[in-house]
């Protein structure tokens, strides 16, 4: 990349590059991720204590729903020092308009508004003439600005857009009111060579008014993401959009902890870094991934469970003798513990609150006893329980939402010559004990059949991944699994985790269940509800989930 000089920087560009996060609306598009408003709330809590500077909280036209949580966390985190709320509106006046309404509890608030530039788009999406296009785009900024003093603009697709039709596009959205141009590489086609030559125009357009700030967008249709948005650095902008764990449409986004990062520790190439607190993006890593079901590859940088592992001999060897051998940031500085402590049956609660304390989990007093009584079940079947196990047992120890369901005991008979069937037995909301027995394709699928005995079948298991946390014969599993409800058409994730991977599957099985019913009807309980779906046929994919 080839640094341009200081007079390139739009006039009145902050001190620092501005991280906006746009987990809650790109990220949440990617596929399986959706989050209910509780989950959205809990993630946008944790990026608040992480330090970014923009929320993107939804897209409020997109549905009832979304408003709704958008809302939510503009009333909840919209505070005078906290992080700016912005809702994504198509350039029109009903999608403003919505907009606008969501976010107006923030004190600090912004309209984001997009409107495609290409010529792919405007012949085949759009159908519209070029001066119609720029009187759109115009016109939406300008209602916007007419209510809140922060507007965003995205060309979407512009880097396939025509470079002067774009310039001309940006130059009206700024005398309409823009504040900042935000430049999409929608599909991940640019390379950082061209993105930051892009970039570089723009920011001299900007540059004639003062105070609008230029803001990369990147995909990682190609794997560039990263590298395009520190292009884009280089070349002048001042505001970096990203998601968490990098997820968003397809290949995903740019990722906010890969950015920050580079420019934390690449002060001496950038010269400019961010106010994010580093020290939490190991933690805020695992809320989304709690949240979405969506985990990071071990490789993953900054944030990867392997990120900060070695198991090469002359690694080893090296890191003993001095760390910056083959580590260019500690793990402390991203929230990561490079220490080990050593946990197993012997070890008691203070033991196991100091080291999740030092993992980065605050568990209150009641999840604390869950993941401790998990703790202790585990530790009985392996003879140490490492990092990984214990950000499991961490992240799967929840509150259950208001007279939830209790999986109590689960028996299975299965083999080559047996038909699978699965008895559990369930705590109901009012705490009566339940039981059913089912047979299945599997002991999976049997299991899940025996809860919907139970509780009635609500929903459609969508989706099952189950993964090995740590190594060997008593690895712990973990499963997520995603099932639609068939009254709203909302996915609810659910996890679980123990060393029998059927009785995680149906505790998550029954964890995902509590939460579509709880939020089916915040004022019924799951005991009322079960007579709606009790004896109703079957509608599952569990099959292919014994298959896989």
């Amino acid at each position: 990349m080839i640094g341009l000089p200081v007079t390139a920087v739009c006039a009145a560009a902050p001190p620092h590059v501005q991280i906006f996060d746009t987990t809650l609306r790109d990220g949440e598009q990617s596929p399986g991720c959706t989050m209910s408003v509780v989950e959205k709330l809990e993630v946008a809590r944790q990026l608040a204590v992480l330090g970014v500077d923009v929320i993107e909280a939804g897209f409020p036209a997109a549905s009832p729903g979304d408003a709704s949580a958008v809302r939510a966390i503009a009333e909840e985190i919209g505070e005078t020092s906290g992080p700016v709320i912005c809702g994504l509106a198509r350039a029109t006046d009903a999608d403003v308009a919505t907009c606008i309404a969501a976010i107006a509890p923030a004190t600090r608030s912004r309209v984001h508004v997009f409107l495609a530039t290409s010529s792919i788009h405007i012949a085949h999406k759009l159908r519209c003439t070029p001066a119609e296009l720029i009187e759109r785009a115009r016109s939406a900024v300008a209602h916007a600005r007419s209510v809140v003093s922060d507007v965003e603009f995205s060309p979407e697709d512009a880097t396939r857009s025509d470079p002067e039709f774009l310039l001309d596009v940006l130059a009206a959205v700024i005398e309409s009111g823009a504040t900042t141009l935000n430049i999409p590489d929608t599909v991940g086609y640019a390379t950082p060579g061209e993105y930051e030559a892009l970039i570089a125009r723009v920011c001299a357009l900007a540059a004639r008014t003062p105070g609008v700030v230029v803001s990369t967008h990147c995909h990682d249709d190609l794997g560039l993401a990263v590298a395009n948005s520190l292009a884009g650095v280089q070349a002048g902008a001042r505001q970096v959009e990203c998601t968490i764990n990098g997820i968003g449409e397809r290949a995903g986004n740019a990722s906010l902890e890969e950015v920050v990062m580079a420019l934390h520790t690449r002060t001496d190439h950038f010269g400019i870094a961010t106010r994010i607190d580093t020290r939490e993006l190991m933690r805020t890593s695992r809320v989304v991934s709690a949240c979405t079901g969506a985990y990071v590859a071990p490789n993953k940088a900054i944030v990867g469970a392997n990120a900060f592992a070695h198991e090469a001999g002359i690694h080893q060897d090296g890191m003993l003798k001095h760390a910056s051998t083959y580590e260019i940031m500690s793990p402390e500085a991203v929230g990561a513990d490079g220490s080990t402590l050593v946990l197993g049956k012997h070890s008691g609660r203070h033991a196991l609150r100091k080291r999740l304390s030092a993992m980065g989990y605050d568990l209150s007093e009641e999840r604390f006893l869950e993941a401790f009584a998990r703790f202790k079940t585990l530790a009985d079947r392996k003879k140490v329980v490492n990092e990984r196990d214990l950000a499991v047992l961490a992240t799967g120890a929840h509150e259950h939402a208001p007279s939830g369901w209790i999986l109590q005991q689960l028996q299975v008979t299965c083999g080559t010559h047996l038909i699978p069937t699965a008895t559990v037995q369930l705590c109901d909301p009012d705490g009566a004990t339940r039981v059913a027995s089912c047979t299945g394709n599997g002991p999976v699928d049997a299991s899940c059949r025996a809860i919907d005995a139970v509780v009635g079948d609500i929903g459609e298991l969508q989706g099952f991944s189950v993964r090995n946390v740590s190594e060997g014969l008593e690895a712990l599993g973990e499963v997520t699994v995603r099932v639609k409800d068939f009254h709203s058409a909302r996915v609810f994730v659910g996890h679980g985790a123990h060393t029998d991977v059927v009785t995680a599957s149906a505790e998550a099985y029954v964890d995902a269940v509590n939460s579509l019913l709880y939020t089916r009807d915040s004022h019924r309980s799951p005991a009322k509800l079960t007579a709606e779906g009790a004896g109703q046929p079957l509608h599952s994919a569990r099959q292919a989930v014994e298959m896989s």
